[in-house]
């Protein structure tokens, strides 16, 4: 069982993709269910050391290790880890999906994006006030460009918060050794 950060890491390096919180249906295995910390809230409130340890592996496991972990959301939209030559040579031929096959929205809110990456309250907020569509609409649209691998989440270890960038940004050699539009 993983009880530590290089535990975690080494799992997801070993299992090439894994769920962060786990799903019924995903075929992946998840860092939640191979973790061996407790479950039980401290008494003085707040997060279990288990929900605490998985939550930061999420975020600081691609902030380390940019080069080797590739974090994002599958088909589905479960939140995963996967290892970096994963990514590049299966995952991304395999589910990216051109913005020009995306609904209205998810292309309005890539092109917010690619003029002014940005944080997810900042982008709700301005999505919201600018287009006519809800919440729940705005987080669908975000859901669908991280599946589609048109964005991707900024690994710099000085945000705490998803920061949103487009995914050329970040990863354009990849882009670029599988373009289909």
């Amino acid at each position: 069982m993983i009880k530590t950060f290089e535990q975690a890491y080494q799992f997801v390096i070993d299992h090439k993709v894994c769920t962060v919180f786990g799903s019924k249906n995903s075929p992946y295995p998840s860092l939640w269910d191979n973790t061996g910390l407790s479950e039980k809230k401290p008494k003085a409130g707040g997060w279990s050391p288990k929900v605490v340890a998985v939550w930061d592996w999420k975020t600081r496991i691609p902030q380390t290790y940019p080069d080797s972990i590739f974090y994002g959301k599958v088909p589905g939209g479960d939140a995963v880890l996967m290892e970096m030559q994963y990514f590049r040579n299966v995952h991304y031929p395999e589910a990216y999906q051109p913005l020009s096959e995306l609904d209205p929205l998810s292309q309005q809110v890539y092109e917010f994006i690619r003029l002014e990456p940005g944080f997810t309250g900042t982008l709700r907020k301005r999505t919201l006030e600018r287009l006519s569509c809800t919440k729940s609409q705005f987080e669908t649209a975000l859901k669908r460009l991280q599946v589609s691998l048109n964005i991707v989440r900024s690994n710099d270890p000085k945000l705490k918060n998803d920061f949103w960038l487009p995914m050329r940004e970040v990863h354009l050699d990849i882009v670029q050794a599988t373009k289909k539009d």
